[in-house]
């Protein structure tokens, strides 16, 4: 992880389409989050997500932050994708296991050709765990 948050899911020589479409994509997890039960323990859950989706996402380009809150506490574990000048998503009702199901909607995000998650193939936890879909700056109209 470096300084700001940032983890390198991949590794440099492993050209590809795919490889550039990943890198488009970041997955935003909130490392202080906290499980179903509340704890305070350290690690927090979050942090533990955070962990699972890079162990998921290796040997891809998909770029993995943390922050340390998105503000989504009621519904637990939390994360966002985003892709450059498309809808952003925010998920809550993660577990700390949900990496591989973030590493995959964020390859379905980045390879989607009109920048929204296709719903086909899109797992489970990410349909009923949207909490937002949000629009990007330049569709809104004034």
């Amino acid at each position: 992880m470096d300084h700001n948050g940032s983890f390198s899911a991949g590794t440099a020589g492993n050209a590809s389409d795919d490889d550039d479409a990943f890198a488009g994509v970041t997955i935003i997890v909130c490392s202080s989050c906290r499980d179903e039960t509340g704890s305070d323990a350290h690690p927090r859950a979050g942090t533990l997500l955070a962990e699972d989706t890079r162990r998921a996402a290796s040997g891809d380009k998909i770029n993995i932050r943390t922050v340390e809150c998105l503000g989504n506490c009621k519904r637990r574990l939390s994360a966002a994708l985003l892709r450059d000048g498309c809808w952003s998503y925010v998920f809550g009702d993660l577990t700390a296991a949900s990496g591989a199901d973030l590493v995959t909607g964020a390859k379905l995000f980045a390879t989607s050709s009109d920048g929204l998650i296709p719903w086909r193939g899109r797992p489970d936890s990410l349909k009923r765990g949207l909490v937002a879909r949000i629009p990007p700056l330049d569709m809104l109209k004034d």
